[in-house]
């Protein structure tokens, strides 16, 4: 059960200072991380520093969704490591992000999402992600 994962890779249209950045950015983070279509821009506070921690308050409907974490490494500009808390999170859940230039203007992103209660909540991060990382290359575009 928590050794379910998610890989999801999408070539965003950026050079790859510009979208490792916008990960650490609490502004730009809050124009990208909306996992569904026709979501709002949630709310985001950040301390972007290994130990630092980062809020995104997502909303759906009515409801008000905390997602919090912690960065645990911060590599700029390949690599960035913070841990998932949200009401569909496992203790241990940690989410990996790899960039990788592939010209001036493109780069390739991979995230790993690493710890799921159940194959559902599993599949549905996975939505989610590839949403979000789909509205990031929108964003830097």
């Amino acid at each position: 059960m928590t050794d379910l994962k998610v890989n999801v890779s999408r070539t965003i249209n950026a050079p790859i200072e510009k979208v490792f950045d916008a990960w650490l950015n609490a502004e730009t983070l809050s124009q990208f991380m909306t996992p569904m279509l026709g979501m709002p821009n949630p709310k985001t506070e950040n301390d972007p520093r290994e130990g630092g921690s980062f809020v995104i308050k997502m909303r759906v409907g009515e409801d008000e969704i905390p997602h919090t974490g912690e960065y645990l490494e911060i590599n700029r500009p390949s690599k960035l490591v913070f841990t998932w808390i949200s009401p569909f999170s496992t203790v241990g859940s940690t989410v990996t992000i790899n960039f990788k230039s592939i010209d001036d203007s493109t780069t390739d992103v991979e995230l790993i999402h690493v710890k799921f209660a159940d194959e559902e909540s599993r599949s549905n991060h996975e939505g989610g992600w590839g949403s979000i990382l789909d509205k990031l290359n929108e964003t830097l575009c």
